[in-house]
């Protein structure tokens, strides 16, 4: 059984990433969706994304790592936006108007 509910190890790992940047998003969205809008809150959380990327699972400094580490940031964001959508409304029906 765990004794620690998050750790650094858990941090190196995709699933610990994407769930800390989903739990740091939705308790600070409010700040950010209350003055600049809805469409920020994408960016906000992309930006949270590459800060947690950069310092848990950084592997090098040349250009090939750090675009790598972008688009592991964005992954993530995907993931951790997706993730909250999954488990707050999961029977969500989109349509297009």
């Amino acid at each position: 059984m765990f004794n620690d509910f998050m750790t650094i190890d858990t941090l190196t790992t995709f699933a610990g990433l994407t769930g800390t940047v989903m739990l740091i998003v939705q308790f600070t969205k409010s700040l950010i969706k209350n003055k600049l809008g809805d469409q920020f809150v994408r960016l906000y959380s992309f930006i949270i994304a590459l800060i947690l990327t950069f310092f848990f699972s950084r592997q090098g400094n040349q250009a090939q790592d750090i675009i790598l580490m972008i688009i592991n940031a964005i992954m993530i964001t995907i993931a951790g936006a997706g993730g909250y959508q999954m488990i707050t409304d999961p029977k969500a029906k989109k349509t297009k108007g």
